[in-house]
């Protein structure tokens, strides 16, 4: 029976699953690493950690699995997005990848505005960020010149990934839609915004539509990962995906309105679209799917379940004490607010100097009082999201919900009735990218309809909101008055 790899590349590890033909995971295994931060602002990472992790998890995955490893038919990547590889003429690597969570760029977003008169959004959607290539690339040409002039070949994370693994160099329209590289309507890279950054069509990988196979494995890697290969059968490498979209490949969100959030270290909130709908002056990503034909709108949040385990480790008890206090509390809504920016904000303010707020602290608050008004401030920051996506066009009747947040059926209530839309959390399954992936690795070696293939999950709950819903309408109101009136303060 043909078996199917899906290797997920993160910001903090690698994680794989070995699949069958009937999609039940045989086997998964992950492998962790670090991220170093050598400035204020920047984070980076050694892209041969990527690699040393990926043979990791492939040993850990032919451990728990030889037969089914050896069958492999397929492989397909999934990875954080917007990670820039510089590689010199030989494919060697110059300096350490700049992730998706580096901001040193902001001053280049200007240069890039000024450059082509305000005309990115247009092209790519989305106003210009620090986490995107095309200011990275910007930055290295202010600050590294020598790395721009030895650099021959960029690749993102999952990229480089595939190159080790097939010697090809090639991306997907997802993961490129991040490069703020690609015009998103034509799905092809954007000669304007290449020539600002002084780059040209060669240096950047191939595009290939995430379902398709432009790369197959090496002969002797596949002898060393235990994988049969010959001439007749060799191993096709999909094109894959960025993490977000193989993630919506996973939950089977890949038709017109079908939603999804997470609760992780981060939030997004994402629906799928049969056309392309930027709305930019949202700060919201309208990026191609993983599917030939379709997009999807996405508002990024850089604030999730992280900012309750802030939280709690402030109040000095666990998130498990923390989500008990404020259930205790028994109230209809907090009388306090909580501006969850932490990390600055993309959707909708695209302010990075945004910062967290709690407001409205009186003598008798309790940890029970300030956890329901956090809760609530990540709850009122997806309200805003779901409203900026209606805005552009498409309609949100219903969400899934994934991550470590979605544990809580107290949170998931006070999301249901504070979104104004009913919840569903899955079975327990394995649906996060790399599950996607696989499915990606699947449909490029069978040509199988994608719907047959990217099924949702079992639905295991139904949060539905209450009756009582518009209690949070006051507080909504209030929160959004209070960010109006502290952004000016923000940018010191």
């Amino acid at each position: 029976m043909q078996t199917y790899l899906g290797l997920d590349i993160g910001t903090s590890a690698v994680k794989g699953v070995l699949v069958d033909a009937h999609q039940f995971c045989l086997a998964t295994a992950s492998s962790a690493y670090s991220v170093t931060h050598p400035n204020a602002g920047w984070a980076e990472q050694d892209p041969e950690l990527w690699w040393q992790a990926v043979e990791k998890v492939v040993a850990q995955l032919r451990q728990q699995a030889g037969a089914a490893m050896a069958k492999v038919a397929g492989i397909g990547l999934s990875g954080q997005m917007h990670g820039l590889v510089v590689q010199n003429r030989l494919g060697g690597v110059i300096r350490p990848a700049i992730l998706w969570n580096d901001s040193r760029a902001s001053q280049q977003c200007q240069q890039l505005k000024q450059h082509l008169k305000n005309n990115v959004a247009t092209i790519t959607s989305i106003e210009p960020m620090p986490a995107f290539w095309a200011a990275k690339l910007l930055w290295l040409k202010d600050h590294e010149p020598e790395t721009l002039a030895n650099a021959h070949h960029f690749l993102l994370p999952k990229d480089y990934v595939r190159w080790r693994m097939s010697g090809e160099r090639i991306t997907d329209m997802c993961d490129a839609s991040g490069t703020q590289l690609l015009d998103q309507a034509r799905r092809a890279w954007s000669p304007e915004i290449l020539a600002v950054c002084g780059v040209a069509e060669h240096q950047l990988p191939q595009l290939a539509e995430g379902s398709t196979a432009l790369a197959t494995l090496k002969p002797d890697i596949a002898a060393r990962w235990g994988i049969e290969w010959d001439i007749e059968n060799q191993v096709p490498i999909a094109a894959g995906a960025g993490d977000v979209a193989a993630g919506a490949l996973g939950l089977g969100a890949i038709n017109e309105g079908d939603a999804f959030f997470t609760l992780g270290t981060s939030s997004q909130l994402f629906i799928a679209t049969s056309g392309y709908r930027p709305a930019p002056e949202h700060a919201l990503h309208a990026f191609a799917h993983a599917l030939p034909g379709r997009w999807f709108q996405m508002a990024a949040m850089l604030n999730g379940a992280s900012v309750l385990a802030w939280a709690a480790k402030l109040m000095g008890v666990s998130i498990d004490e923390a989500l008990a206090a404020a259930e205790n509390q028994k109230s209809a809504a907090s009388s306090l607010l909580f501006l969850p920016y932490l990390n600055g904000e993309r959707t909708p303010h695209n302010n990075p100097d945004a910062r967290g707020v709690l407001f409205g602290l009186h003598p008798s608050s309790s940890v029970g009082e300030v956890i329901q008004a956090v809760l609530e401030g990540v709850g009122f920051s997806l309200r805003e999201a779901r409203n900026v996506i209606e805005q552009a066009g498409t309609p949100i009747t219903r969400l899934t919900v994934i991550g470590g947040g979605s544990r809580s059926d107290y949170w998931l209530q006070l999301l249901a009735d504070i979104l104004e839309r009913p919840i569903m959390r899955c079975e327990e399954s394995e649906s996060g990218p790399a599950f996607g992936a696989a499915r990606l690795a699947r449909l490029a070696v069978t040509q199988e309809n994608p719907e047959a293939v990217c099924q949702p999950p079992k639905i295991e709950r139904v949060f539905e909101p209450s009756p009582k819903k518009h209690r949070h309408a006051n507080n909504f109101a209030r929160y959004k008055r209070l960010y109006r009136a502290l952004e000016p303060e923000f940018d010191v």
